[in-house]
């Protein structure tokens, strides 16, 4: 097949970090982990940030000594993976083949909703424990599913959290425009966002949504300077998020807030300069939201993994960037199947599900809890947004602040001038 070439850690197409260890009884044994990664295609930047995460949490425990069990086993993680091309197809097929010729023993996810909708299908008729990052569609964590665990807030929780921010900004703001990707992500947190509008007593004045790899944004940005929207939300992944925030930007919408969908929190969005200023995003993630291990201890949750800030500053020293709030949820999967792994004492899959389904963890990313419930099962139930907003500096220098919730905010909001 196409592109099924295995990448060695430093390379570019297909990701394996090697197993430490004999994998015989008297020594280390290999955990054989599987995912795709989008090396090309519209995922491209998001899933290269994921799996970046997801490949510093196995150099850590690698370096760490592995997995260590109640009964002395040791467990060496090795990472199998394969470029998918961010397309669905290519998923399904990759995923049945890391299963039936790689023989993985866990899967990891991967990145955007679309695809990992795609990959859980596999996973399920397979009886393979999935742990996704990189996506928060709600529509594909309420099929029964018995072996996916979703480590994001919901998508239907996206946009809601930034009608709040708006209107604790601005109570006067009255007429919106909603826009946005029709992909499954989008589109679902589009669909929670305009009853939850409704509600608010907010009129929608543009309900619009473009394809997949929209490159030119003209027609959609005439038609909402048009109806004169006091906001703007919407948006869909990276690439057209950010082509969308330069053309309202070029074409001067005099929107006082715009929320967009993935683009803003990741560093480089900022590249396209003063179309960036004051444009808010949800976030699954920020280094600068201290969560605090004394307060979850008291609450009797269980704190796990490295703190928020030795994360960040080693994630700097691998790469020589930032992560991004993708970087952060790769990682989180990881440790989430660390911990479910260490507390069932094996990789026997019932035992494994059994320790997902008790989970209550409070680490880097945030809380972690899944639904146990039939329908949602796996569904994420804890782990909350924060919202960043890019802002100029005196110097008019870009960067962003967390500015909602407010107990975890770094800076006010600014209006959009």
């Amino acid at each position: 097949m196409r592109g099924m070439r295995i990448m060695a850690a430093a390379a570019a197409a297909v990701l394996v970090v090697a197993a430490c260890g004999s994998g015989t009884s008297s020594g280390p044994k290999t955990l054989k982990i599987g995912f795709t990664a989008s090396q090309t295609g519209a995922q491209e930047l998001t899933s290269k940030r994921q799996v970046e995460g997801i490949k510093l949490w196995a150099d850590q425990v690698t370096k760490a000594g592995g997995i260590k069990l109640k009964d002395g086993t040791v467990l060496t993680p090795q990472l199998v993976s394969y470029d998918d091309e961010s397309k669905t197809d290519r998923v399904q097929a990759l995923y049945t083949k890391l299963i039936n010729d790689d023989k993985v023993d866990f899967l990891l996810s991967p990145y955007s909703s679309g695809l990992i909708k795609a990959a859980a299908v596999v996973g399920e008729q397979n009886g393979k424990i999935m742990v996704t990052a990189g996506g928060a569609d709600d529509a594909t964590m309420e099929q029964g599913f018995t072996s996916i665990y979703q480590v994001y807030t919901p998508a239907s929780q996206y946009l809601t959290g930034a009608i709040d921010l708006m209107l604790a900004m601005d109570p006067s703001i009255k007429k919106i425009a909603i826009v946005n990707e029709k992909d499954a992500f989008s589109t679902g947190v589009a669909a929670a966002a305009k009853p939850y509008a409704a509600s608010k007593g907010l009129q929608i004045v543009v309900d619009e949504g473009y394809d997949t790899g929209t490159t030119d944004f003209g027609p959609i940005v005439n038609k909402i300077a048009a109806a004169a929207p006091d906001a703007i939300l919407g948006g869909g992944h990276f690439q057209d998020g950010q082509t969308f925030a330069k053309a309202i930007f070029d074409k001067q919408v005099k929107a006082k807030f715009i929320a967009l969908l993935v683009a803003p929190p990741e560093p480089t969005f900022g590249d396209i300069g003063a179309a960036a200023n004051d444009i808010v995003g949800p976030s699954q993630w920020e280094a600068s939201v201290a969560y605090d291990a004394k307060a979850a201890v008291a609450a009797n949750i269980s704190w796990y993994g490295p703190a928020v800030a030795d994360f960040t500053a080693a994630y700097n020293a691998a790469f020589g960037s930032a992560p991004s709030y993708h970087s952060a949820g790769g990682y989180a999967a990881g440790l989430v199947l660390q911990k479910a792994i260490e507390d069932a004492g094996s990789i026997d899959p019932a035992a494994v599900r059994a320790a997902l389904d008790k989970q209550d963890l409070l680490t880097l990313f945030g809380r972690i809890r899944f639904s146990t419930d039939a329908k949602t099962h796996g569904k994420q139930t804890a782990h909350q947004m924060v919202y960043v907003q890019w802002q100029a500096a005196a110097d008019g220098s870009l960067s962003t602040k967390v500015v909602w919730p407010e107990a975890g905010r770094t800076a006010p909001i600014v209006p959009r001038q």
